[in-house]
């Protein structure tokens, strides 16, 4: 996963995780917790959702989402980039969004549009920034705080910065797992301290398989939740997928390396992943991902 410094920094630069570097509650703290969970996911079905669950919008010009000035859509997931983007980029993230919630292979089709319904419902948006360059100009910022009002953006996407295809693979499942498995999937994926999610991630903290201290700086206990979980059920998927021995990272908060690993160590964890995503979700293909190497995105390597 990307480092934690770094998501402090996006914290102070764009107020992504709310309050999450300092125990004061952030400017219009008090409006955000009535619209949004955790800081992030929408607590009302405020989007529209398309007869077509499967459109693909392509790039488009939009000032819908300002500061940010093209979009591209696809399955329920609004990417949103400045001009500095590539076109490329975008469009290989969007094929990584759209190979996960493949129709073959998956093993409840229905259950499947059930997510999809809801990450449209819940207006997932993920923004695109290009390198650690997160700035805006002050006379953007207005526009960027209403554009984070009205939709559930968790996280980011950076293009360009080492280890791309986890920082692609991770932050699309930060959006999948805040919103369409938490209101798909609320008893087993919920972004509450009631779900079996929860107990899961207690059960791997207890045997020391995942350090949550370094997000000890996120002082608001809902958003603490919130992001602690979403770190875990990445964790559970993208190494159920077997995708961290080939993509990194090899050092993080997370001990496990690969699928065999945490059937052993974590069978509840394992057991979670194994009854409800082969349903709804599977792997982006390794051609796919290989593609942000070999097309310069990151240089070739694990960090």
């Amino acid at each position: 996963m990307s480092p934690w410094k770094m998501v402090l920094a996006v914290c102070a630069l764009i107020g992504l995780l709310g309050s999450c570097t300092s125990g004061k509650v952030e400017p219009k703290k008090a409006e955000t917790a009535k619209t949004h969970l955790g800081g992030c996911i929408l607590v009302m079905p405020v989007g529209e959702v398309p007869v077509d669950l499967y459109q693909e919008s392509g790039i488009v010009t939009t000032n819908e989402y300002k500061p940010f000035t093209k979009k591209l859509s696809i399955y329920g997931i609004t990417l949103i980039g400045r001009d500095d983007i590539s076109d490329e980029f975008m469009m290989r993230v969007a094929k990584t969004i759209k190979e996960i919630f493949s129709q073959d292979g998956i093993a409840e089709g229905d259950l499947q549009k059930e997510l999809l319904r809801n990450m449209y419902k819940y207006r997932i948006v993920i923004p695109l920034f290009k390198g650690e360059n997160h700035e805006f100009a002050p006379h953007d910022k207005a526009a960027w705080d209403l554009t984070k009002s009205q939709n559930s953006i968790c996280d980011i996407i950076m293009e360009g910065v080492p280890g791309q295809v986890n920082e692609v693979v991770e932050h699309i499942l930060h959006h999948v797992t805040d919103v369409g498995l938490h209101y798909t999937f609320p008893a087993e994926w919920g972004i509450s301290k009631s779900s079996k999610l929860y107990q899961a991630m207690q059960e791997a903290i207890d045997k020391k398989y995942y350090d949550v201290r370094q997000y000890s700086d996120v002082k608001d206990e809902e958003e603490w939740v919130r992001v602690v979980l979403q770190e875990y059920a990445y964790w559970i998927i993208y190494t159920a997928w077997d995708l961290r021995e080939s993509y990194g990272p090899r050092e993080a908060e997370w001990t496990i390396m690969n699928r065999s690993e945490l059937k052993a160590k974590l069978p509840h964890s394992y057991e979670l992943f194994e009854t409800t995503i082969p349903k709804v979700m599977v792997s982006p293909s390794r051609p796919t991902l290989e593609e942000f190497i070999k097309n310069g995105s990151q240089a070739k390597g694990i960090e």
